[in-house]
């Protein structure tokens, strides 16, 4: 009776060495994920400003061509290149965000682990939500402009039936 009492009850869960076990390989995961994910973030910040650079040097060799949208304007390349950049500069700042809470979680959750530490505990957790969240609420937002980038689609497919 009292063994199916005390497992009913939410606050009398505890970390046994089988959990315990899990959630040490959960964090070196998370910290392997979290690291190459910065990496990529490098290389990818480091391809948006070569691509950048590259665009306006060459900005100058899209004014001449013939059907060309910015035939004859000499800044074409340039803006186009800046524009890009921006566009992926404001991506990689938002997929910065999941990673550093990834990699916080994982720090914490060892160090509550190794010193058998509630509140580090809670940390850790607390960062897996909230990064969680973060990707959650990216991943909503990207199915919404799906959804309206479809409706003005078919909209726009049937004005031409």
């Amino acid at each position: 009776m009292e063994h199916t009492q005390a497992s009913s009850e939410l606050f009398s869960l505890s970390i046994d060495p089988v959990t315990k076990a899990h959630l040490g390989e959960t964090a070196k995961w998370a910290r392997f994920l979290a690291i190459c994910g910065m990496i990529m973030l490098v290389i990818a910040f480091l391809g948006v400003i070569f691509f950048a650079y590259t665009m306006s040097t060459l900005g100058g060799r899209f004014a001449g061509i013939e059907g060309m949208e910015g035939a004859g304007n000499p800044y074409f390349g340039a803006g186009f290149g800046v524009g890009m950049a921006v566009f992926y500069l404001i991506l990689l700042a938002i997929w910065f965000f999941p990673l550093m809470y990834m990699l916080r979680f994982a720090g914490r959750m060892r160090t509550a682990l190794a010193g058998n530490d509630q509140q580090a505990l809670n940390v850790a957790f607390q960062n897996l939500k909230i990064c969680f969240r973060f990707i959650g609420i990216v991943t909503i937002i990207i199915l919404a402009l799906w959804a309206i980038a479809l409706v003005f689609g078919i909209i726009g497919a049937s004005m031409f039936t």
